[in-house]
């Protein structure tokens, strides 16, 4: 089964030895996104409903770079560093997937890179 890397420079670039996805098996996986600006690569130090729009735009920026939609999204693994967050993430995640709900766990971590209250990651179904 061959892999193919998805690179733009539309989404942040990795910061550290990763991909910001692979598709292979007619899936793709994001890596996880913080809210980092693609542009300059700096971290957005906003409240929890500014990062999540951000890490949501991140993932959209790969899948758009795989030819792929939101709505391809089977999967997502919300980390939080705060469950009390739960209810605003979901009200802006809600805003982006509408109708078009992935599955999808969420959990609480300790600590994430950058001080990012929250990571996304996905897996989409590929065309």
């Amino acid at each position: 089964m061959q892999k193919k890397v998805i690179k733009t420079d539309q989404a942040p670039a990795a910061i550290g030895p990763y991909e910001q996805g692979i598709e292979v098996g007619g899936f793709l996986f994001t890596s996880g996104q913080i809210a980092l600006d693609p542009a300059t690569g700096n971290f957005l130090e906003g409240n929890i409903e500014e990062e999540t729009e951000l890490v949501i735009k991140n993932i959209e920026a790969i899948l758009t770079a795989a030819g792929l939609t939101l709505k391809d999204v089977i999967k997502t693994t919300v980390y939080l560093t705060d469950l009390g967050h739960f209810g605003r993430v979901n009200q802006v995640y809600e805003n982006f997937f509408g109708e078009s709900k992935p599955a999808r766990a969420c959990v609480q971590v300790a600590a994430l890179p950058k001080g990012a209250q929250i990571e996304i990651d996905a897996i989409a179904v590929s065309r």
